[in-house]
């Protein structure tokens, strides 16, 4: 069992909080949307992502602005607009979005033969 200084050095809580938000499949590319983009609607969303639900949407966009990552700014109007931007927070979060992205593809190449490596490894 590890001692009491040795968990200070590792602060799991706040990690795995975070983690939470970012290991789910849409939180960073919503992210990386409105980062780029800018000011979406729900729907312009839904066309830039292609593979979401409506449903996975609403509840990606609800926990991001819960989080205080995005906005969401109601019109009342017929039919009603909604907008969604990132916010400070958000966008203080883009550069670091930013260069996992670039690490992630300047290293896929390599992952992908570690992992047919690993297969045939396993299956013989």
């Amino acid at each position: 069992m590890k001692n009491s200084s040795e968990k200070k050095h590792f602060p799991s809580c706040s990690i795995r909080h975070i983690l939470d938000r970012f290991g789910d499949k849409w939180s960073i590319l919503i992210i990386s949307i409105l980062g780029h983009i800018g000011k979406q609607r729900f729907n312009e969303l839904n066309q830039q992502i292609g593979d979401i639900s409506q449903k996975m949407l609403t509840v990606t966009l609800r926990s991001l602005e819960a989080d205080g990552l995005i906005s969401r700014k109601l019109y009342p109007e017929i039919p009603p607009r909604v907008e969604y931007e990132l916010t400070d927070l958000g966008r203080s979060l883009l550069p670091h979005i930013e260069q996992l992205a670039l690490w992630a593809e300047q290293h896929m190449d390599c992952i992908l033969k570690n992992r047919e490596k690993y297969s045939q490894k396993k299956a013989s």
